[in-house]
């Protein structure tokens, strides 16, 4: 069983006279300096977008240079998106570390597939939300708290998992639960929701629609039953709280009957081999290595796959219902 930190395990003092350094200013790292500097911890930023320096320097944070940063904190929390990190990395963080220093990750996944080796000199941490970007800021405000995924890959000093403790408190993810993980096992639950629980609930949703859409039902009504409503959110938000027997317990008997007397249908061996060729291509590397050479072909399968998906009649539909339900809505679409 992993152990779940509280707010009671991290102590604020371990970082006293100690200075964080964010990278990256975007929705994860600007949600992390805020949170860290209304903790009371010393925190100044390295950005290279100018936009992004712009807000940080107009929210009070001190703009460093990635290099001259490293060289001046204590603590490096590396918030820049997974592709860009590598190069990052090693041109701007790697050569200014100092024996002493610690590493902290939002996401391990540099660290797991070898694309990030640490010296053995510094300290390597993991704090790793489990929620939006920007619920990391709402729910620190609300003074509610959001899970988290902690780790320590590398405890040169003897202190790494009190300095971790500390910045999880910091940032406001005690309030609810750290859970203590593996650095390997984090990236590899990320990437399997997204392979093997994503990709179904897309394809059950989109083969529902066009079935239901043949079959003559309103496109609104079919929408909004999928999951325009809300009930689905709703319902998972129960989950979350009481576990997902008690969530189909506390809907309507009918509802009850027909999900316990139907789920059997669903219960298909290759659904099962599926999700284990996919567990098995994240653990083996086998993904890591399939997507460095889709971001170094300029991401062309997934622009030709993106536009394929967005293509399909059946969001037309899905447009014309929110526009009746939403009829003053922002039309964001797809990018």
């Amino acid at each position: 069983m992993s152990i779940v930190y509280r707010e009671e395990d991290g102590d604020l003092n371990v970082l006293a006279g100690k200075t964080v350094g964010v990278i990256g200013y975007g929705n994860l790292g600007r949600a992390m300096a805020l949170n860290l500097r209304d903790s009371g911890i010393a925190v100044c930023v390295g950005e290279r977008d100018q936009a992004r320096q712009e807000s940080a320097a107009d929210e009070g944070f001190t703009l460093m240079q990635v290099p001259n940063l490293v060289q001046q904190t204590d603590i490096i929390m590396l918030l820049v998106p997974d592709e860009a990190m590598p190069q990052i990395y090693l041109e701007q963080v790697s050569p200014y570390l100092s024996r002493g220093d610690m590493l902290v990750f939002a996401s391990a996944y540099n660290v797991a597939f070898g694309y990030i080796e640490a010296p053995p000199f510094i300290d390597v941490g993991l704090i790793a939300p489990r929620t939006l970007a920007v619920a990391v800021r709402e729910r620190f405000e609300q003074d509610e708290g959001f899970y988290s995924f902690l780790s320590v890959g590398q405890d040169s000093t003897g202190n790494a998992w009190e300095t971790v403790l500390a910045l999880a408190k910091a940032v406001g993810t005690l309030r609810k639960g750290g859970i203590e993980i593996a650095f390997e096992r984090e990236t590899e639950l990320d990437l399997f929701v997204q392979q093997a629980v994503m990709p179904a609930l897309h394809h059950i949703m989109v083969t529902a629609a066009q079935l239901l859409i043949e079959e003559g039902y309103a496109p609104e009504a079919i929408f909004t039953d999928l999951y325009l409503s809300g009930e689905l959110q709703d319902y998972l938000k129960q989950a979350s709280q009481t576990g997902l027997v008690p969530a189909l317990r506390s809907a309507p008997i009918t509802n009850q009957y027909g999900t316990f007397t139907r789920m059997e249908r669903f219960d298909d061996m290759k659904l099962q081999r599926l999700m284990e060729v996919t567990l098995k291509e994240i653990r083996e590397g086998t993904f890591a290595q399939e997507w460095t050479k889709e971001r170094n072909d300029g991401y062309h399968r997934l622009r030709k796959l993106m536009n394929s998906y967005q293509n399909m009649e059946i969001w037309e539909w899905e447009q014309q219902a929110l526009d009746m339900l939403h009829p003053f809505r922002e039309d964001n679409g797809f990018e």
